[in-house]
């Protein structure tokens, strides 16, 4: 008897910055704020952006995702490593040893950080029910069947966490080279 197909969402995912509150408040002078929220319940773009610097280039209006974390972390696009002259690991979140260093550059002043830039790993966002219903384990790698014009098949682990609300998580230079966009549907292949 065949499985039934599942299918998730696409969400698609810029650089983007996560701050402590010790790094948030050298670089800002006002407190966080939500210009939109993410999906990921608690989650939010913030108003915030900054510069990413290193000795070969610089990248301007990089968003801060909030809230504030216990850790730093810079998730970067494949693409942007020939701009900063850098070559961040593709790791999955917190996931920092021996990564890439950058400084930010925010309006109230800059800080260079050690082991904390990375290219975010392909993942499958989902709770604990999502991941019982649809019989999936945390670290589970799954292939993603993607059917457009640029089709083809990529692998992702799955991620669950109290707050995973179920979508496909994909930087925008795998979007683009799939030709996806925010909200299509891809089929999850155990």
């Amino acid at each position: 008897m065949a499985r039934e197909k599942v299918y998730a969402t696409v969400a698609i995912s810029n650089r983007h910055v996560h701050l402590t509150k010790e790094v948030y408040d050298k670089l800002f002078d006002k407190a966080i704020s939500i210009k939109w929220p993410l999906r990921q319940i608690g989650e939010f773009a913030a108003d915030q952006l900054v510069t990413l610097k290193t000795k070969e280039g610089e990248i301007a209006n990089v968003r801060v995702v909030g809230p504030v974390r216990d850790y730093n972390q810079v998730e970067l696009l494949p693409s942007d490593r020939k701009i900063l002259g850098i070559n961040p690991p593709v790791r999955s979140s917190g996931d920092l040893e021996d990564s890439e260093s950058i400084t930010i550059v925010g309006p109230k002043g800059e800080v260079t950080l050690d082991d904390v830039c990375i290219i975010q790993e392909r993942h499958v966002h989902m709770n604990e029910n999502k991941a019982r219903e649809l019989h999936f384990e945390n670290g589970q790698i799954v292939k993603v069947k993607v059917d457009s014009d640029k089709g083809g098949m990529m692998e992702a682990f799955v991620k669950v966490t109290k707050n995973g609300f179920y979508e496909v998580h994909i930087d925008k230079d795998d979007a683009n080279a799939f030709l996806l966009e925010n909200g299509d549907q891809v089929e999850i292949e155990r």
